[in-house]
């Protein structure tokens, strides 16, 4: 039997949840999401939201918007995924109508791309992938997914490879200024420039992807450039702070 809450029966808990321990009243609340443009979100709306009225039908009165949980979130200072997907507090949330709630880390996973969501099942007390096609003469959807997704993960690690460049830059420097052994400061160099050009072909696979390149210090691009590292140099756009 497959559970009847919806993500905004779970968000509406969270927002009680967290706007107490705030010490927020339900004005204060509203005034904020009125701050942040959010005129909808009033005294009374969030009194709808956070009561669960119901109509007849078992149905709720006020669901919560994509923008809403957006506004809500800030206005709590609390990731808005959290509070759809309540991390460490909630055994299991709502997926989509008509199949079983899961645990918030597998669905939260599902959110960002990590994994490959599991609504089919359980067979044998286990969840697998959707295998139906998309359309009539489409993909499976799960290969379908994993082609999105490959693309979502691409700028978590651009931005993890990015840390790592500006890290080795800062030891190298550091290396310089405390006149480090000739052996230590070309060792952190070498890390430098190896650890530029994993970056460089990130940028790359992001290139083919057809994916917009976040903007990078100016030095770092002429570093590539002066390198030859990059298969089109010309479509980073240089960032003036870090």
């Amino acid at each position: 039997m497959h559970n009847h809450s919806t993500a905004s029966d779970t968000i509406a808990a969270q927002v009680r949840r967290h706007r107490t321990r705030r010490g927020m009243t339900r004005e204060q609340l509203a005034a904020e999401c009125e701050r942040l443009g959010a005129t909808g979100l009033t005294y009374a709306a969030i009194v709808s939201i956070e009561t669960g009225r119901r109509k007849p039908d078992g149905s709720r009165r006020r669901e919560v918007s994509v923008d809403e949980l957006l506004v809500l979130g800030l206005a709590l200072a609390v990731p808005p995924l959290l509070l759809a997907l309540p991390l460490g507090s909630e055994q299991q949330v709502p997926t989509v109508p008509g199949r079983d709630p899961r645990d918030p880390h597998t669905v939260w996973k599902w959110w960002t791309g990590e994994e490959t969501p599991t609504l089919g099942g359980p067979i044998d007390g286990r969840y697998v992938p959707e295998t139906h096609p998309i359309g009539e003469d489409g993909p499976k959807w799960s290969a379908a997914w994993a082609e999105s997704a490959y693309l979502a993960s691409l700028y978590p690690e651009f931005e993890r490879r990015r840390q790592a460049v500006h890290k080795a830059y800062l030891r190298a420097e550091a290396a310089d200024k405390r006149k480090a052994d000739t052996k230590g400061r070309t060792g952190a160099w070498t890390d430098y420039t190896h650890r530029l050009e994993e970056l460089a072909h990130h940028i790359d696979d992001m290139a083919r992807a057809g994916l917009r390149i976040p903007p990078l210090r100016p030095d770092l691009i002429e570093d590539m450039k002066g390198l030859d590292m990059l298969l089109d140099p010309s479509i980073i756009e240089p960032k003036e702070t870090e």
